[in-house]
């Protein structure tokens, strides 16, 4: 409340001051004309009008600053409205100078001097907020997920742009060498922050457009106001203060700085504008697979599951048509997109009149199939051709190791399906079927009292979530094993392989257990396995994830991670953690081993765009023969008969006692050791836990 009540002073106070700086401003530059017009002393000097036009100057930019909010507390569209609505206001108010001039034609009272001198200050003065409050707004936008070094060059910039306003008192009239020498490296380095555009990747396609209309709006007024008092400049050289304005590094680098940053954002935009569309698609598959995902716990049945499916694959390749046809358990599903029953039924009897077999469907003779061949077929996926529609891509649907069903979907175009479409879908109709499985597996327990049997198969499901084997590359070797406490647990861990010198790891710990753990596990699964072939640093990647995650999960979940990016041709790791336990990290070169403690927060547990500034991304270059050890909190909070837990020391000890061994047997070992510590008992907790070493 004292800081909100401080702020209010401050923005009268420098909003009053800069009233006193233009009115001081126009009175003795006006004075003064008029005392050297007439011959007389004006008794005033002429450093008075450049300390009121220091003052004002300085007093709009510390208006702006503190009446400008922050890019992370208000919308980006808002604050470029912002800047649009000022610069519309000064170019309103300077085109109805010059319409007022062009009313009065030649006359005497236009063409004295002192009238259009101080049409000239209210020009300059609307320009001069103009400029600045668009300065303060480019500034919220480059220190947006700011850095240490951004942050500094910053004040480096605004405090050299302060301190250029001095210049003005030196006689430098004509001296453009030692003009230059102050300009130039205020425009350099205004040009080295303006690639600075990182809000630009938060902007939906819309966004995007109307991002493109403001900027351009906002140059053409900046390149108008320039113009125009550049024009003013021929006809007031009786101005006695011009040299102040032409001579001025602030009022010109300030300039040059927010048209280059106008430009720079309107071009990135425009280039940005053609992936915009296919990243918003990629998170609408993310956020489609979580439906999918979520299905198999939310109170849906089977043909709402189905219905899901077809809306959620239509919209990922844009089909044109389609249905799910689906006979299982003595039940009947017809599904219709964009079509009818009765043509449906048209197009069934078209398919199979083509071809001996249902599934193999072409326009084109084929010769028949042998059965062994239909069956070794039956599960793949075809792209089909029709006369109405060019492309057709028929999916078959698994439960329980069947096919109950098919997935078709058309379009009017020829090759309108690709590999990465048909990737998506067959993952969806997958992700579909594990979630139909649930459903019946819930509901057979329900009637059946088979709730053991259910879990036998939750298990199934949760252990075919991990990887089957590790990745295997020279530059390193890895070893992972995880336990559930309950048939089935929260725990997961996973790799992906990018390229060939750059890997993914990452682990996580749903809170929680059992299925309903074991269902968030799932749903992360399908999270890393769509972001991680974005090729995303481990903030973006996080952030991502949590706004994937908390749409789906329940308000009371959430998970724990650490995700590492490990590049084996610069030997270098890259990691977050979200509010995971820390990664036991040992060098080889100090024989020393440490945790590695960055700052996070879990998934799940703030849902908003605010997440990112809770994740911290660590760099650390390792060694052959350096280790690290990623794990779940089930290890380190293992208990024994008197209570004491497993704890990070003895882990430590663990890896220290066994530094010369490869990863398979220092696996080997922890386990021994921690299942000897707690004296076989039950489990309280998943285990987990990722060893790799480096070779």
């Amino acid at each position: 409340m004292v800081k909100l009540h401080f702020h209010k002073n401050i923005i009268r106070l420098s909003l009053f001051l800069g009233i006193v700086g233009w009115v001081g401003l126009v009175t003795v530059s006006l004075l003064t004309q008029f005392a050297r017009n007439h011959n007389v002393p004006s008794g005033f000097r002429s450093e008075f009008a450049h300390i009121f036009l220091i003052l004002f100057l300085l007093s709009v930019a510390v208006y702006y600053r503190f009446i400008t909010g922050r890019a992370e507390r208000v919308n980006f569209i808002d604050l470029l409205w912002r800047v649009f609505a000022t610069g519309l206001f000064a170019t309103i108010i300077s085109l109805a100078i010059f319409l007022f001039n062009q009313l009065l034609g030649e006359g005497t009272l236009v063409s004295k001097i002192p009238l259009q001198s101080f049409f000239f200050y209210i020009r300059f003065g609307l320009f001069s907020a103009f400029i600045i409050s668009t300065f303060m707004v480019w500034k919220q936008l480059i220190l947006y997920q700011k850095s240490r070094r951004l942050i500094f060059l910053w004040q480096v910039f605004e405090y050299s742009l302060l301190a250029s306003t001095i210049f003005i008192f030196f006689p430098t009239q004509g001296n453009w060498s030692v003009f230059l020498f102050v300009l130039l490296p205020l425009l350099l380095l205004g040009l080295v922050l303006s690639v600075n555009l990182k809000w630009i990747a938060y902007l939906d396609f819309r966004q995007k457009w109307k991002s493109i209309s403001i900027m351009l709006a906002i140059a053409i007024f900046i390149i108008y106001h320039v113009q125009e008092l550049n024009g003013h400049r021929d006809a007031l050289d009786e101005l006695v203060n011009l040299e102040i304005f032409v001579f001025n590094p602030f009022v010109i680098a300030t300039t040059g700085f927010v048209l280059i940053y106008s430009i720079f954002s309107l071009l990135v935009i425009i280039f940005n504008l053609p992936t915009s569309s296919v990243f918003e698609q990629k998170l609408e598959e993310i956020i489609n697979f979580q439906r999918l995902s979520q299905s198999s716990q939310s109170e849906y049945n089977t043909a709402q599951i189905y219905d899901i499916l077809l809306e959620s694959a239509a919209k990922a390749v844009i089909a044109d048509a389609g249905w799910i046809e689906v006979h299982h358990n003595g039940e009947d599903h017809l599904l219709i997109k964009n079509s009818t029953r009765e043509k449906v039924e048209v197009l069934k009897k078209r398919l199979q009149a083509n071809t001996d077999q249902p599934e193999i469907i072409n326009p084109l003779p084929r010769p028949r199939l042998q059965r062994q061949d239909f069956e070794q077929r039956q599960r793949k996926h075809r792209i089909l051709k029709l006369p109405e529609y060019h492309s057709v891509l028929w999916i078959p649907l698994v439960v329980k190791n069947a096919i109950v069903g098919n997935l078709v979907l058309m379009k009017g175009v020829s090759d309108g399906f690709n590999k990465e479409m048909i990737s998506i879908i067959t993952t969806f109709a997958s992700q579909a079927s594990i979630s139909i499985e649930n459903v019946q597996l819930m509901n057979e327990t329900l009637a059946n009292e088979r709730y053991q049997e259910e879990l036998k198969i939750a298990n199934r499901v949760h252990r075919s979530l991990l990887p089957n084997k590790p990745i295997t590359n020279e530059a390193f070797d890895i070893s992972a094993f995880s336990e559930s406490a309950d048939q089935v647990g929260g725990d997961y861990y996973d790799q992906y392989q990018i390229d060939d010198h750059k890997f993914i790891i990452i682990i996580g710990d749903v809170s929680g257990k059992g299925t309903s753990a074991a269902f968030n596990m799932s749903q992360m699964k399908g999270v890393f396995h769509s972001l991680a072939q974005l090729d995303l640093p481990p903030d973006k990647f996080l952030a991502y994830a949590n706004n994937a995650l908390g749409r789906c999960m329940e308000k009371t979940s959430f998970i724990t991670a650490s995700f590492f990016v490990v590049d084996t041709q610069k030997r270098v790791l890259s990691f977050a953690r979200a509010g995971h336990t820390p990664t036991l990290y040992y060098s080889n070169k100090t024989q020393q081993a440490c945790y590695l403690e960055t700052r996070g927060l879990g998934l799940g547990i703030i849902r908003n765009e605010k997440f990112d500034q809770y994740i911290e991304v660590s760099r650390r270059h390792y060694e052959p023969g350096d280790i690290i050890v990623l794990y779940t909190d089930g290890i380190t909070e293992a208990t024994n008969e008197d209570n004491e837990e497993f704890g990070y020391d003895r882990l430590k000890d663990v890896i220290l006692k066994n530094i010369g061994e490869s990863s398979q047997v220092l696996q080997k070992k922890l386990i021994e050791e921690l299942y000897a510590f707690c004296n076989h008992r039950p489990l309280n907790d998943d285990y987990t836990a990722l060893i790799m070493k480096f070779t």
